[in-house]
């Protein structure tokens, strides 16, 4: 069972296709014991860091997320709260990637967010297995990590950046997979493999 967490951030119909096309069983869920046993453990984000915190820690979960040992994947600010600080929002984040995650800086010709299609490369893990270098995928963000030791794949709005983290049994993407067709799909069942 994959508990996707229940914390009013996340696009949880698109999420929901996926797995379900995947034939994956999947509860959305805030119920430490459920996240606790579940096999593996998404952790969605469409919106504000600030915000996502605040429910986080209103549900006192991010000890429990922080404790776990099976595959945990955060997805946008779902990956952005898992770093150790946000300039959206001076949010103190969760710590488990070695990033602070810093706002695009407007400049001619580059569009705050980044929005659209662009292509990741240099990816470094097995959530990635079978993914050509250059695949396109989905970004809306206008906050990033920067490069840093937990980078597995990067992007460029128009400098580089982490596209997807991982540290132990925690990753994270930046882009939306359930929203960037098949190769996204693709690597929401690597992470399911994991």
């Amino acid at each position: 069972m994959i508990a996707v967490i229940d914390y009013n951030m996340g696009n949880i119909c698109s999420l929901g296709n996926s797995l379900q096309r995947l034939g994956a069983e999947w509860v959305l869920t805030s119920d430490p014991d459920v996240i606790r046993s579940a096999s593996h453990v998404i952790l969605p984000g469409v919106g504000n860091a600030a915000e996502a915190m605040a429910n986080l820690q209103r549900l006192q979960l991010p000890e429990v997320i922080w404790r776990l040992r099976h595959p945990v994947l955060g997805i946008c600010v779902g990956m952005q709260v898992m770093c150790r600080h946000s300039e959206e929002g001076d949010a103190e984040c969760m710590g488990i990637f070695d990033a602070r995650v810093r706002r695009f800086t407007e400049a001619p010709g580059v569009k705050v967010p980044h929005m659209g299609w662009s292509p990741i490369s240099n990816m470094e893990s097995k959530l990635f297995k079978g993914i050509e270098k250059g695949a396109y995928v989905y970004f809306v963000h206008s906050y990033y990590a920067p490069l840093c030791p937990d980078t597995i794949a990067t992007s460029r709005h128009p400098e580089m950046f982490s596209a997807a983290l991982k540290y132990e049994n925690f990753y994270g993407t930046q882009f939306h997979p359930e929203k960037s067709g098949e190769v996204g799909e693709h690597i929401i069942k690597n992470f399911l493999e994991l």
